[in-house]
């Protein structure tokens, strides 16, 4: 799926003027100008805009610490480093006297830099790691040799995990490492063209580095995969149920089945991290649970299932059903299929689901799979772990509100209950995340990572709000987050207001406005103003400020607090 250069160079001239850019500098010590075209390239192809600066080679540490450089003028969203192996080892050549102390040396380096970026700009960094040069001093005997290059670069890479990537917020690391395990160094690494152009990467390998590098880029921005629909038969396992019965299929540790087996501990560690898993099976729905429940090899289960929907129907329609349920947008799809014609009935229906070209030998699946790298994230949290359970509890209520004749007597019956608090550490985590993952439902599309989020509950000019919200069928966990700041002494302006959209059509937003008014007048303030900002996936909160009653003025919409009657809702305030 990848695509070659001279396809991501003429994707560079795509015009997408209509689209606010995001702004990157790229910083390196070798040449980056086609890493440049690449990742423009790649990033108009998924439907972004790329305005990146690109510094002379050489210059990272000039533009980082100057603070009247270029870098710091063009005050960019993101800031990609790249350091490479090459001068890497010139720099251990030149350090001798003190290798035992090359690697830490190093990590202080990038620290400084660090350091000196997050006290200047709110920039995120993205810091390429460091594949192993086996220049042969020592053969295999470097690994226990501590002054060796080999040595040291193991230990850079793990320091720049475990010491910089895990304990500072706005840092996140391209692993080229992986990228060279994958496809191999020859074909990375052209010595002749290194030689010659200062360029380290080959033209062969800067699409995928490219797109590696966007993926990060492209979660932090809130676009990334959520969900991943399986077909069953010879996709989740060998042969088909419905003619082979139970007994027959294809699973566990012998012959072909192995790679089947392999397959679903893949699918199932994704939905552990928090991916949606769903069926999509042309089947009896009875005979196609059958191996869920009774097959002793199968790692899946229906628990791990978030909707299954097994039938004999259009398979794009039965993803629309799926959609309509988990409420999430097509492009967080990803639909896998062995059979080709239901990948392109689904491709041609369906075009933003991500439809992958799986292999023939189900032997391949996986490898195919990983070079992919389909499910980015830039965050996790503990929460991740409960949204299978969450989609199922939300398949079970739609079921339900279909055998209610009146929505106002299902919404009663469902006895909702939310826990309104301020934001602290306990919560910091998910309110980031669901920063980063909310499109639709998001009035002004801020993302916060947790070191803001530190910030907004120290700073006396803002109000934050957090929304949980459980009922009879379970707890969704925290729903909906609420930034205010104080604009003057009469005036409060919505900075925030972003809601999971799986709590739709319950009132929730009726509630928050409650609350919302409710603290204004307590604090002394007349007037709420809200704005709405447009992006491709926001369209469904375009009138929402007009729908709650705001007049609007000025691009803004104003509400005087003390002339808002409360909503009727059906939600109590857990106190």
């Amino acid at each position: 799926m990848y695509k070659i250069f001279s396809e991501l160079k003429k994707a560079e001239k795509i015009c997408l003027d209509s689209q606010k850019p995001i702004k990157v500098a790229l910083l390196g010590d070798t040449a980056t100008q086609f890493l440049n075209i690449a990742l423009k390239g790649t990033a108009k192809t998924e439907g972004l805009n790329l305005e990146i600066f690109e510094a002379d080679f050489g210059q990272i540490s000039r533009q980082i610490m100057d603070i009247s450089s270029e870098y710091y003028e063009f005050n960019a969203d993101y800031t990609i480093i790249f350091e490479s192996t090459h001068k890497l080892l010139n720099q251990y050549y030149k350090s001798s006297d003190s290798a035992k102390d090359f690697a830490d040396n190093k990590i202080k380096y990038i620290e400084d830099l660090y350091d000196t970026i997050q006290s200047r700009t709110k920039s995120r960094i993205i810091y390429f790691n460091f594949p192993v040069i086996d220049h042969k001093i020592f053969g295999s005997f470097s690994n226990k040799v501590e002054s060796s290059f080999n040595f040291q670069i193991n230990k850079l890479n793990y320091l720049l995990s475990f010491e910089v990537a895990m304990n500072k917020n706005n840092f996140f690391i391209a692993d080229l490492i992986s990228i060279q395990n994958k496809w191999g160094r020859n074909f990375m690494f052209a010595p002749s063209i290194y030689t010659n152009t200062e360029m380290v990467l080959s033209i062969d390998a800067l699409p995928i580095v490219a797109h590696s590098v966007f993926s990060i880029i492209s979660s932090l921005e809130g676009k990334f995969k959520k969900c991943l629909i399986l077909d069953l038969d010879n996709t989740v396992w060998g042969g088909i149920i419905g003619d082979d019965g139970l007994e027959k299929i294809q699973i566990g540790n012998l012959g072909i089945g192995k790679a089947f087996t392999e397959f679903q501990y893949w699918v199932k560690a994704l939905q552990k991290r928090g991916i949606i898993l769903a069926v999509c099976s042309k089947n009896d729905e009875e005979k196609a649970k059958e191996p869920f429940e009774k097959h002793p090899d199968m790692v899946l289960k229906l628990d791990d299932i978030a909707v299954f929907m097994a039938n004999w129907e259009n398979k794009a329609d039965n993803i629309r059903k799926i959609q309509s349920i988990l409420n999430i947008g097509f492009d967080s799809m990803v639909f896998l299929d062995d059979n080709p014609f239901e990948r392109n009935l689904v491709r041609e229906n369906l075009p933003e689901v991500c439809v992958p070209e799986l292999p023939k030998d189900p032997a391949e699946y996986l490898e195919y799979l990983y070079g992919l790298n389909l499910f980015e994230t830039a965050n996790f949290s503990e929460n991740d772990t409960e949204r299978t359970k969450q989609y199922q509890v939300e398949a079970q209520r739609v079921a339900d509100l279909e055998s209610f004749t009146n929505v106002e007597a299902f919404l009663k019956s469902m006895n909702m209950i939310s826990d309104v608090q301020s934001f602290n550490n306990f919560s910091k985590p998910r309110i980031s995340q669901l920063t980063q993952r909310s499109n639709q439902f998001n009035l002004r599309t801020v993302r916060y990572t947790e070191q803001e989020i530190d910030l907004l509950i120290a700073s006396d000019k803002h109000h934050t709000i957090s929304f949980t919200l459980e009922d009879k069928y379970g707890d969704n966990g925290l729903i909906c987050v609420i930034v205010l700041e104080e604009q003057d002494k009469e005036t409060l302006f919505i900075d925030t207001w972003l809601m999971s959209c799986r709590v739709l059509k319950r009132g929730m937003e009726y509630f928050t406005l409650n609350t919302i008014s409710d603290l204004a007048k307590k604090l002394g303030y007349t007037y709420l103003i809200g704005e709405y900002i447009p992006t491709a996936k926001n369209q469904m909160v375009k009138n929402h400020y007009e729908n709650l009653g705001f007049m609007g003025k000025n691009d803004k919409w104003i509400l005087n607090v003390n002339d808002y009657q409360p909503k009727d809702v059906y939600i109590k305030n857990k106190l």
